[in-house]
Order: C-alpha cells, then sequence, then structure tokens
C-alpha cells in the first residue's frame, strides 16, 4: 500500500457517505442499503482486478431505474434483479464484450446521462419540499409549477435547507485550500444536519433501523419472477446501464493518472460480482462513480488499497455511530442529488455539438426526451436506433455520373458509392430522368455495397429501360 493511500481512502470514504444515503433514500428504498452497496464496491469490486483507482457503490445514474423497478416490483424483489444483472455482467466480462461498450454511440451516452439527471432533478425538487413526486418523469416536469404554489409551512423549511445545500455544494470547492480538506457533499449535508438540529426545523429526516436489519436475501420465490418478461427487462437495463456507466467512467478516469489502464473485461467481471454480493444482500446495484473516483485520484492514491479501505471505513461508521444517519435531512440529501442530477445535463456541449455535428445533437436531445416520458431502459433502446440510423444514413452514400459517349453508344451511367434502401429514392430519381430515347450503358463496378433492395430496383431499372449494366448486377 503506498503511504497515500490512506488518506486518500478517508476522502473518498467521506464522499461516498452522503451520496450512497442519498441514492438510497431517492429510489425509495431504506438508506443502509445504499450504505451496504457502497461497503461492498470497497470490499468486494475493489479487490479484484480491472481499475486500480476506480471507486463503486450506488450511483446516481441507476436511481430513476431502481425507482420505477421497485414501485413496480417491490423491495424484497430487489434482490433478485441486481443479483442476476450481476450474473449476466460477469458473463458479459468472461465472453470478453467489455471493450465493446466503447463503441456505444458517445450521444446515447450523453443522452442517456442527462435523461437520468433530468428525471434525477426534477424528482429530488420535491423531495427538497417534503413533497411526494408524481410518478413517471413527464408527470414530475408537469407538477413542477403545482408544486411551487403548494410549497409552505414545513415544506419551506425543507426547501430553504436544500437550497442552502445547493449553494454550498456549488461554492465550496471554490475554496480550494478548504476543498482540499473537506469534500463539499459531506460539508454541505453537515451544515444542513447541525443546522436543522440548532434551529429544530420541522423537516424529515433519513430513518435509521440498524444495518442488519436492512438485509433482506432474496426469497427462493423471488427467483420464479425471472420467467416474467418485465422483469428479464428490468435485469438486462440494469445489468447493461451498469456497465456502460462503469466502464465509460473507467475511460474517464484513466485520463486523470498515468497508471496502469483499465482492462475493460476483467472491470466488467468485477462489478458483476460486486452486484452479485449486493443482490444476495438484497442491496442497491453498484456502478462505478466518476465523482467518488475522481476524488480517489486527486487525493493521491496508487493501488486499489484506497477503495478497499473506504469500504472498510463505511463498515466501521455504519457499525458505530448508526444514530448519526438519522439526524440527516432528506431535504439535504435532495439537494445533493440536483446538484449531481443536474451536472449530468451536458449544457455547456450541447451548443457546440449543434454547430459541429447537428446530427448528434439530435441523438443527443431525442434520447433524453425519450427517457423523459417513457423510462430510462427504452430510451435508451431509441437512442440506439436513432444512432444506428443516423450512421446509416451517413454513410449510405450514392453518386450519379452521366457520360455522353455520342449518339451511336448513347450514355454512360456509372453508380459509385454504399447503395441502401435509404438512398433508393434519389437513385431512382437520377435514373429515371435519364433520356428514353437512348441506349444506356449502367456500370455498377463503383459500388462499394449493394443491399437486396437497391439490387432488385436497379435491376429492375434495367430491363425496363433495356440498359446494358455491368458490375455488382
Amino acid at each position: 500500500m503506498h503511504r497515500t493511500d490512506l488518506t486518500a481512502s478517508l476522502v473518498v470514504f467521506l464522499v461516498a457517505l452522503p451520496l450512497c444515503v442519498g441514492v438510497a433514500v431517492a429510489s425509495g428504498v431504506p438508506a443502509e442499503l445504499g450504505l451496504i452497496t457502497g461497503i461492498v464496491g470497497g470490499l468486494v469490486a475493489g479487490a479484484l482486478p480491472g481499475s486500480s483507482l476506480h471507486v463503486s457503490g450506488p450511483a446516481a445514474g441507476l436511481t430513476v431505474l431502481v425507482y420505477e423497478a421497485v414501485q413496480r416490483y417491490g423491495v424484497g424483489a430487489l434482490g433478485v434483479l441486481v443479483l442476476a444483472a450481476g450474473l449476466v455482467q460477469v458473463a458479459m466480462g468472461a465472453l470478453r464484450l467489455g471493450r465493446w461498450f466503447r463503441a456505444i454511440s458517445v450521444a446515447v451516452v450523453q443522452g442517456m446521462l442527462a435523461g437520468i439527471g433530468l428525471v434525477l432533478v426534477t424528482g429530488q425538487v420535491y423531495a427538497m419540499a417534503d413533497a411526494r413526486a408524481p410518478t413517471g418523469g413527464v408527470a414530475k416536469v408537469l407538477g413542477l409549477p403545482g408544486l411551487v404554489g403548494a410549497v409552505g409551512g414545513s415544506g419551506l423549511a425543507a426547501v430553504a435547507v436544500g437550497v442552502g445545500t445547493v449553494a454550498v455544494l456549488v461554492g465550496w470547492p471554490r475554496w480550494r485550500a478548504a476543498a482540499r480538506v473537506a469534500p463539499a457533499p459531506l460539508v454541505a449535508v453537515a451544515l444542513a444536519a447541525v443546522v436543522t438540529a440548532l434551529l429544530d426545523l420541522p423537516v424529515r429526516r433519513v430513518e435509521v433501523h440498524g444495518l442488519l436489519d436492512a438485509v433482506q436475501p432474496p426469497e427462493a420465490a423471488s427467483f420464479a419472477r425471472l420467467a416474467e418478461v418485465g422483469v428479464v427487462g428490468t435485469v438486462l437495463a440494469f445489468a447493461l446501464i451498469a456497465s456502460a456507466e462503469s466502464l465509460f467512467s473507467a475511460t474517464a478516469v484513466d485520463r486523470l493518472h498515468d497508471g496502469p489502464r483499465t482492462d475493460y473485461d476483467k472491470e466488467l467481471i468485477a462489478q458483476g460480482a460486486g452486484n452479485a454480493v449486493c443482490g444476495a444482500l438484497g442491496a442497491l446495484p453498484m456502478t462505478a462513480v466518476i465523482v467518488r473516483s475522481a476524488a480517489n485520484v486527486r487525493a493521491g492514491a496508487r493501488t486499489k488499497a484506497a477503495r478497499v479501505l473506504h469500504g472498510v471505513w463505511l463498515l466501521l461508521f455504519v457499525a458505530a455511530v448508526p444514530a448519526a444517519l438519522g439526524v440527516i435531512p432528506v431535504a439535504a440529501l435532495a439537494g445533493v442529488l440536483v446538484h449531481a442530477g443536474w451536472k449530468l445535463i451536458p449544457v455547456r456541449e450541447l451548443v457546440p455539438l449543434w454547430r459541429g455535428h447537428r446530427g448528434e445533437a439530435v441523438v443527443l436531445v431525442v434520447t433524453t426526451g425519450a427517457i423523459v416520458v417513457t423510462n430510462l431502459f427504452e430510451g435508451v433502446l431509441v437512442g440506439l436506433v436513432l444512432a444506428v440510423a443516423k450512421t446509416a444514413w451517413d454513410t449510405s452514400q450514392v453518386q450519379v455520373e452521366t457520360e455522353d459517349l455520342g449518339a451511336v453508344d448513347g450514355l454512360r451511367v456509372r453508380v459509385r458509392g454504399n447503395a441502401t434502401f435509404l438512398r433508393l429514392p434519389k437513385l431512382l430519381d437520377a435514373l429515371e430522368a435519364l433520356p428514353s430515347d437512348r441506349p444506356v450503358q449502367l456500370d455498377l463496378g463503383g459500388l462499394r455495397h449493394v443491399d437486396h433492395a437497391c439490387a432488385a430496383a436497379l435491376e429492375g431499372w434495367a430491363v425496363r429501360s433495356g440498359a446494358v449494366a455491368w458490375g455488382r448486377l
């Protein structure tokens, strides 16, 4: 263990503590389940090979999906969902599929994060007012004007706590000397807890029941639900989105240090093993989290000992002083997640992206909107389909060149590029515009690809027009 790993582990512990609790509360499960996931992320995933400096735990990116799953299937089914997702991740890593996650369109990834951030922000605004959020992303957005008019009494106190928390999160990092000593999330939540206690504010606090009481291993009957189509879809969503977020974070973290690079397949197996353990304990799913990982690197971590130790500190804290969690206002945790959700929305990158790569910007916006309107899994699928369609359109370029060979030989028409059904109308329009009273030689030798639709259309046109064709036909 390097001498700086110990101090780095303490920094990561202080960053992870409020986030573990906040993600659990936002997911609609006991706060202890988020802490269990953080502990497993350190002790299990942290000890396995893959990435030395990546730190795992419950992530804001899965909050929306977990909340939907808990509302639909119940907390008791969460363990089965997470366990199955972890086994899927292990299988993907064993099959060496980790590197393929780097082939996913960046616009889809940014759209996914923006959609998660938007739903997270709109949902946690209600929690900042100690109010119950409507179900569904659209309902959350449409209900915001009514929330403003309905806040009063204790709700105003909760809003003040939440807004104050966000203000500390934004302002504290600017005080660089202090930010090196104490991370902003811990300072913000601690200040909110102190102010709430001193003023005896009538706001909702985190409910604590003990770590062992929160452990809920999945019952045998719950495994039968894996035969349901909806449950299988949720498991795949957990596995794919957790894997994508972890591996994309790994790429970002690798840019922050000059140590060993991440082995994507081993990291996928490590994440899967961690999720399998989390599922066996009935806890939240885990991913590698960029916020904790970046804090780990900046604090001077050199080996995996730092991330393992952060799990040890979480375990010791929960075992020694669990009652300390009961003084934390829920509005403060909501403020932490509102801040985290807003940072997921690429506001600054959108305008330059629109100017330089308009199609990518459309994919990003559509993916974001689809997640808000439907859910995370279906929204990402919409984004992937749109990205594939955009790529197919961009690569399907056909040029039709006409050369006049004289009155006897007629016209030579050369078709070049990639002929797919997406460009078929343009191709047929160009061919049908040729004069019908002159012989045509159709040269298809310049085509790199012809799909079935275009081949059939070209053959049919050549027969109808009496053209002599050679090349791909």
